[in-house]
């Protein structure tokens, strides 16, 4: 924006000299008068988190690969969702009517391909955290063309796209998947989570190897990849790639960096905008920082090579799952023995854990003036990302579904990035009969229940459309104008972009004469976007007759 308005003040000096100066007076109105491009900030981002495996099945084609056959517990097999389903909802516009501007899938890379018990029956790597090949996509989700053409689908329509990130262990043990070698992978101890080591250096779980990130020492390839690669007819090209990395990086051959290797190629290669990184804290603290590093440098070079695929100067997106982590806690996770800062040089932004909690004993008000409070404060340029559903939460805000309307206003309108889990619009079922564990979370999305949840929907859409239009609502500053009926100003600015926002939550129904001054001028022209309704501030007031409970005030000049 900044270069379009600069282009167009030379213009006007050199057509200066041969106009009169009505005309440059004219010209100079007209710009003024150019509105200024929303931007994209993720901050107050709008997330759809999906299970690649689940959503929606593209390519019924893809559904069974790697024979795998066997049968599994119920809902621990593949389903048949894949990136061609995901692409074919961008094309359709479901998640612009939803307001959504960032798409985060679960790991879509290579995952083991026999099934394993983990005490929940056999179960399938269809979650995409049991990695086999970090470099390949998993047959049964696509190809990189599927992949290349979902992001492309996404950027058109001006939502970016987040991968999944694992680095800290491979896929489970199994008779088709041979455990890496020693030099990659301990098989023991198990984690106690008692103390920072033995949350680091440690397997997360049985019969997960956990990859030695703390290593420096160089290591070769684990000869089942060489062998794979062989018989796929690409082991020279990895080879060459992993070398020309190593050289120009200068790293050492050590375990980490092949895989961050292995990840930032899909920032190259698909131009995806973000990582969500799994498992943070069973991590080195300065691994994080590297991968950073990594990820900035193949975002940067992707722009390069790209220059008519880039969105905007936003820089790589990378959001942590510390587990447990908590707002209240700042840039700091207490491991009991020792506080690790994730945030600087490393994270833009953290899940938030504790904001379900805060959504279940707190007010709005009390909540939204804490959100507010930390994220100008202690939590300054950085974001949490909340959310009160999940794949892995098994405590979910509103687990029987009894509180559909209040998820969505809670967390679409709330201080931070929001995090929609899938389903979350429709009210997809969380307690699936015969499921065991987190297998209940994860259900196929609802499509054909969908049709009766319209209202719902319709509900999410408002918000989130709504959310999405103006960065004010999750990343401006929150102040409240009125305790009864409740209202609330959101105000964001940045260079030229200035941004504010009028919002009333639980209003009654009928007629209102609302104060909306400290925001809006008298004679401006207000939309309430809930109800499409068109307004005129009058005397500092505006006056409506509401139908609904909702408030989403806007001003449209």
């Amino acid at each position: 924006m900044k270069k379009s308005i600069l282009l167009i003040a030379i213009a006007i000096l050199a057509f200066s000299c041969k106009t009169d100066k009505k005309a440059n007076q004219d010209i100079a109105e007209n710009i003024e008068k150019e509105e200024i491009k929303t931007p994209f900030v993720w901050e107050a981002a709008n997330v759809y988190f999906l299970l690649t495996d689940r959503f929606n099945n593209g390519d019924k084609t893809n559904d069974v690969n790697y024979n795998r056959t066997k049968e599994t517990a119920v809902l621990r097999g593949f389903e048949g969702g894949d990136l061609q389903g995901i692409t074919q909802k961008i094309e359709e516009g479901y998640f612009t009517n939803l307001g959504i501007n960032a798409i985060w899938m679960s790991p879509i890379v290579e995952q083991i391909h026999e099934a394993t018990d983990e005490g929940t029956g056999n179960t399938y790597g269809f979650h995409g955290y049991w990695t086999k090949d970090w470099t390949n996509i998993d047959a049964n989700l696509g190809a990189k063309a599927d992949l290349k053409n979902l992001v492309d689908a996404a950027h058109k329509k001006g939502i970016r796209v987040l991968l999944d990130a694992v680095i800290n262990h491979t896929g489970p043990v199994t008779e088709q998947d041979p455990v890496w070698p020693s030099d990659w992978v301990r098989t023991e101890p198990q984690c106690s989570y008692d103390n920072y080591e033995n949350t680091v250096t440690c397997t997360l779980v049985k019969n997960l190897p956990d990859i030695k990130t703390e290593s420096n020492e160089a290591v070769e390839l684990p000869p089942q990849l060489v062998e794979k690669w062989k018989a796929e007819g690409r082991y020279d090209e990895e080879v060459a790639e992993l070398d020309a990395f190593f050289k120009a990086t200068g790293y050492p051959r050590a375990p980490r960096f092949y895989i961050m290797k292995w990840l930032s190629d899909y920032i190259t290669d698909f131009g995806i905008d973000g990582y969500r990184v799994d498992t943070v804290k069973h991590t080195e603290a300065f691994v994080w920082q590297e991968f950073k590093t990594v990820c900035d440098n193949a975002f940067a070079e992707f722009k390069q090579q790209n220059p008519n695929k880039v969105l905007d100067d936003n820089t790589f997106y990378l959001v942590g799952e510390v587990y447990n982590y908590g707002i209240s806690a700042g840039k700091a996770f207490d491991f009991g023995d020792k506080k690790v800062n994730y945030f600087d040089d490393a994270f833009n932004s953290l899940i938030n854990f504790e904001f379900k909690w805060n959504a279940a004993q707190q007010t709005y008000e009390e909540q939204f003036k804490k959100y507010d409070s930390l994220l100008h404060t202690n939590l300054k340029d950085y974001g949490v990302l909340n959310y009160l559903t999940s794949h892995d939460d098994g405590q979910p805000f509103d687990k029987n579904r009894e509180k559909t309307y209040e998820t969505a206003t809670r967390l679409l309108l709330s201080p931070g990035a929001a995090q929609v889990y899938y389903g979350d619009e429709s009210a997809r079922d969380l307690t699936i009969e015969g499921t065991v564990g987190d297998a209940t979370l994860r259900s196929f999305m609802n499509w054909n229940e969908i049709a009766y949840q319209q209202d719902l929907l319709i509900h999410w859409q408002k918000l989130g459309q709504f959310r999405r239009n103006h960065p004010s609502v999750g990343a401006g500053k929150h102040s409240m104008l009125s305790n009864t009926p409740y209202l609330f100003s959101r105000s964001y600015a940045k260079d030229d972009f200035k941004d504010e926002v009028v919002i009333g939550i639980d209003i009654p129904k009928g007629k209102h004469t609302i104060d909306v001054s400290s925001v809006f001028k008298d004679g401006a022209q207000i939309k309430d976007f809930y109800s499409g309704e068109i307004l005129e501030v009058t005397n500092g007031n505006i006056t409506i007759e509401t139908e609904s409970n909702i408030l989403l005030l806007e001003n449209i000049k």
